[in-house]
């Protein structure tokens, strides 16, 4: 089992902001990687926070969801971070809130539900390159792999940082490029939203 990340091995990378204001959940990792001096986190990122009452703590009212990303030591930017997003629009929170730990350099991942299936774009916001990359019935590990052409067999006796390691590692070197459009195209060539609760059992 890999260790839990201390809040000092926190403060010295990219993750501390977003740790202090509460915005990585539900890790499945959260911990240094075999990798020296790099750390992960595989959960969900907190976009939006439901308005407090009282004491009680409400669920966020908007996540990035199946979120992966790496930081190293003494470095304030993330070089890798990926996600699901149930529609395009939420590009914008994400960009503001990882704000200053993005870079010009850095390879940010997010897959879209409404996104037409067969398109693929760059789109540049606040100072950072992000692909926007459709999902249908599919994981952001999986579409990455896949993106990567990583094979999943070969990554199955890895533990999760070491999967996320492999991931990371070969978004670093992704240089493909896609159709670049403005956030403002974006949104007039995204479809409608879907409801996640729909088809669930009540």
């Amino acid at each position: 089992m890999t260790a839990t990340l201390t809040r000092k091995e926190i403060d010295d990378t990219a993750f501390a902001r977003l740790e202090t204001e509460g915005r990585l959940l539900n890790p499945l990792l959260k911990a240094p990687t075999a990798k020296p001096g790099r750390f992960g986190f595989r959960g969900e990122l907190a976009l939006r926070f439901a308005p407090k009452l009282a004491d009680e703590a409400r669920p966020p009212e908007l996540l990035c969801g199946q979120a992966m990303a790496i930081a190293s030591a003494g470095d304030k930017h993330l070089p890798f971070f990926a996600g699901y997003l149930l529609s395009f629009e939420y590009l914008k929170d994400v960009a503001e809130v990882l704000g200053d730990t993005l870079s010009a350099g850095g390879k940010y991942f997010l897959f879209c539900n409404n996104i037409d299936l067969s398109r693929k774009y760059q789109v540049p916001y606040k100072g950072a390159m992000f692909y926007v990359l459709p999902i249908d019935e599919s994981t952001v590990y999986n579409e990455l792999l896949d993106l990567f052409y990583l094979e999943k067999n070969d990554l199955k006796k890895k533990d999760t940082a070491g999967k996320l390691d492999a991931v990371a590692d070969a978004a670093l070197k992704y240089d493909i490029t896609f159709d670049t459009i403005t956030y403002a195209e974006g949104l007039t060539l995204m479809g409608p939203v879907r409801n996640p609760n729909e088809n669930r059992p009540v």
